[in-house]
């Protein structure tokens, strides 16, 4: 996973939520380290892929990836 790129890690979270949050940590730390490779410093989302897409659930998520390291935006 030391080559993915930031898209690709993005798709694997969409993924990962789609099916109950499988292995959601790999995939953010993964995320994480895409970002710093190519200088990325906010991962962005697209709303209408969510599990929820409401705001609640955009900052749930936002405060999860934060503890995580990772700042979120959305579309």
């Amino acid at each position: 996973m030391s080559d993915i790129t930031v898209s690709a890690a993005t798709e694997a979270i969409y993924t990962s939520i789609a099916n109950n949050n499988e292995d959601i940590d790999l995939h953010i730390a993964a995320l994480k380290a895409a970002m710093a490779r190519e200088g990325v410093t906010e991962a962005t989302f697209e709303t209408s892929k969510l599990a929820q897409p409401n705001r609640q659930g955009r900052k749930l998520m936002q405060s999860y990836f934060k503890k995580k390291g990772v700042a979120v935006s959305f579309t």
